[in-house]
């Protein structure tokens, strides 16, 4: 089979199309053959070098994708040859990653999808909607009634926050850099959306949210934007660290005023109870429609690394998804 491998932490270009043996299921395994590979910013720090936890080299890249059962390893139970599946692995296991056109996973990273859910969306879920849903209703204990800012709205986790909490009775506000994005956002269901690249957008949220601000905020880019979310936030808040570049320097005295939490999320962290409530979570709001990944753009598994240059680009509008 064909496989994208990495044999020295690097840049995108490290990333090579490659004929490899193809993956056999272990005991409690299944090799899904994959129709679509999801791209994550995660990917591109553990490509890179800098994640806490690195694969052995060489490895395959992806944790997320849609596709089939194609053998099934001892003692699994709960799927069939032929299912439909999603993948969502967070990291990359006996270094058979999703970026290839078949892999071999641990059977509890392997969940049914539903009919009417394709393939490529269902290689936006195991990062970006497990993410949001996390962020949401486990870190930021999202109530039905509170005010939601996703601060970046238009990439894979955001747009995945706003049809989540629309669906759960919240007022939305979002947040892009384009007017393209905004109009993602809320074709996505939000209430309101502001562009983060003007200079007065904070006062426009707080003048959204009556002069209180919001109760939640979902943060994508904490080191460019967590001092804005201290002063915005409403008293009593609650605000979840989701992804972040570099430091910052804050005020610690912005959360004590208004006795604020402020949450981090990595999603590996999840407990396995933790991620049985998630994903069952999802599969309800898959098969009631109320959850609809956006494929922003799809592109050939051999273009990898223009896929990772483009997932950290600003600008952001739903899911990249490499076809094998």
């Amino acid at each position: 089979m064909r496989a994208v491998r990495v044999h020295e932490f690097g840049a995108p270009e490290v990333m090579k199309l490659e004929d490899v043996p193809d993956p056999v299921a272990g005991p409690g395994e299944i090799v899904i053959k994959i129709e679509a590979i999801g791209v994550n910013p995660v990917d591109t720090y553990i490509r890179s070098g800098v994640y806490g936890v690195l694969p052995e080299l060489p490895y395959t890249p992806g944790g997320d994708a849609g596709g089939t059962v194609e053998a099934l390893g001892d003692g699994v139970s709960g799927f069939a040859v032929g299912d439909r599946v999603y993948m969502a692995a967070i990291a990359v296991r006996r270094n058979q990653g999703a970026t290839a056109e078949k892999a071999a996973v641990p059977a509890g990273a392997i969940f049914h999808l539903p009919d009417n859910v394709s393939f490529a969306a269902g290689a936006a879920l195991g990062v970006p909607y497990a993410t949001a849903y996390y962020g949401l209703f486990l870190r930021g204990q999202a109530k039905p009634g509170d005010t939601l800012f996703v601060h970046g709205a238009s990439g894979a986790v955001g747009t995945a926050a706003v049809q989540m909490a629309r669906a759960y009775g919240m007022t939305v506000i979002g947040s892009a850099g384009t007017g393209k994005g905004r109009q993602l956002v809320l074709d996505q269901g939000a209430h309101h959306a502001v562009d983060h690249t003007s200079g007065g957008y904070i006062d426009e949220v707080r003048t959204l949210t009556g002069g209180n601000g919001p109760d939640l905020i979902l943060e994508m880019l904490a080191n460019i934007n967590l001092a804005k979310d201290l002063d915005v936030v409403a008293k009593y808040g609650r605000i979840v660290v989701i992804g972040n570049r570099g430091e910052i320097q804050i005020n610690p005295r912005a959360a004590m005023g208004k006795n604020l939490d402020v949450v981090g999320l990595a999603l590996p962290n999840a407990s396995d109870d933790e991620m049985a409530l998630i994903h069952a979570g999802l599969r309800g709001g898959l098969e009631s429609g109320v959850l609809n990944p956006v494929i922003g753009r799809e592109m050939a598994m051999a273009e990898a690394a223009a896929a990772h240059h483009a997932v950290l680009e600003p600008g952001a509008f739903g899911k990249i998804v490499l076809k094998p």
